[in-house]
């Protein structure tokens, strides 16, 4: 893509609505500055914000919306009251059409996969679509989904996000041939469930060009960074996320207790105050903000809805790097190659 690329926001999503996004775009685009914006919210709260940043003003097109989607509303409740009218319809559709090149939302997770699968539509050869984030790990960054999307999984389904997967490493982590583990209880090929060794068989055995199947992986091995891309199914994927952050704050509490407990202590933190500040960095969730809707037919990243301006800066130049470099025609591309008749014909693996 040459032209620039366009963002469109819903402002009032998230749980700091519009005095989070308008700041984090304003954010993003000292780092993009060939960045366009299209936003849509309440006028009364937004255009004075955008009206503090007059860079992001000349570069945004501004549509008011009076209602928006509530954090607590069930994804059902959203589609009735707010499909066709909501800041967070708006902005899926202005991807639909082409005024924007790709949607980022703090908003309701559940409600903004509902909205774009209704809006947008999955990929003909895309059953289920899913949510996949940036994981950070000991060798850089590795890609995970799904992170919640749908719950359970079929073998034919976890190689769809084996693929889909790959294609998002692809694009952000700049790999020919991303390698693709499958979590699971044990790294034997005897061991999991019937479908995570049947979609390992299939992989193992289709050789497919823009990804390497490594095998089975761990859940020590989501830190290290084992692999590239990181495949299980939405429950396991929620779970291990949620803990991995609960993780990272205990860490980080406990470092902030032990520093603070007696004199020596803290001469000890003067000494290595660095080393605990690229810690920190390192553990920063801002710095890896922003999951993406895969096998929709157009772009969508979710933000963390309790995120600050730094946070939603990540994730609108999430998006950005993925309608940059052409995610859609990547993801395409791979997923026609993975369902070939002779890979989805393949005979069932034996039991134990």
């Amino acid at each position: 893509m040459t032209r620039p690329v366009t963002i469109a926001l819903d402002a009032m999503g998230g749980d700091h609505g519009p005095s989070v996004v308008i700041p984090g775009a304003a954010l993003m685009l000292e780092r993009r500055p060939d960045a366009r914006f299209v936003i849509f919210g309440d006028e009364k709260q937004v255009l004075p914000l955008i009206d503090q940043h007059p860079k992001l003003k000349a570069v945004t097109t501004f549509h008011h919306t009076e209602v928006s989607v509530k954090m607590d509303d069930k994804p059902s409740q959203a589609l009735r009251y707010g499909r066709y009218k909501s800041s967070m319809w708006r902005a899926i559709d202005a991807t639909k059409t082409g005024e924007a090149d790709v949607t980022v939302s703090a908003g309701n997770t559940g409600a903004l996969m509902a909205m774009s699968k209704f809006c947008l539509k999955s990929m003909p050869q895309v059953d289920r679509p899913a949510l996949a984030g940036l994981w950070p790990t000991a060798r850089g960054e590795s890609i995970v989904l799904d992170l919640g999307a749908t719950i359970g999984a079929d073998a034919r389904h976890l190689v769809d996000l084996a693929v889909m997967g790959a294609a998002m490493a692809r694009v952000v982590l700049d790999l020919d041939r991303p390698t693709v583990g499958l979590l699971n209880v044990g790294v034997e090929e005897i061991k999991g469930v019937e479908a995570v060794k049947e979609a390992g068989r299939i992989l193992r055995e289709s050789n497919l060009p823009h990804l390497a199947y490594h095998g089975f992986v761990e859940g020590d091995d989501l830190g290290k960074g084992t692999v590239d891309v990181v495949v299980t199914e939405g429950f396991t994927g929620n779970i291990a996320l949620k803990t991995a952050e609960g993780t990272a704050k205990q860490i980080a509490e406990y470092l902030r207790a032990a520093m603070g407990r007696s004199l020596m202590s803290k001469i000890g933190y003067l000494f290595a105050r660095g080393a605990f500040a690229a810690l920190k960095d390192k553990l920063d969730p801002r710095k890896s903000n922003g999951g993406v809707f895969l096998g929709l037919e157009g772009i969508v990243v979710k933000s963390h809805g309790g995120t600050d301006a730094i946070g939603f800066a990540s994730a609108a130049e999430l998006g950005y790097e993925m309608a940059r470099e052409d995610l859609m025609a990547k993801v395409r591309e791979m997923v026609a190659a993975s369902t070939r008749p002779e890979l989805t014909a393949a005979q069932p693996a034996e039991t134990e």
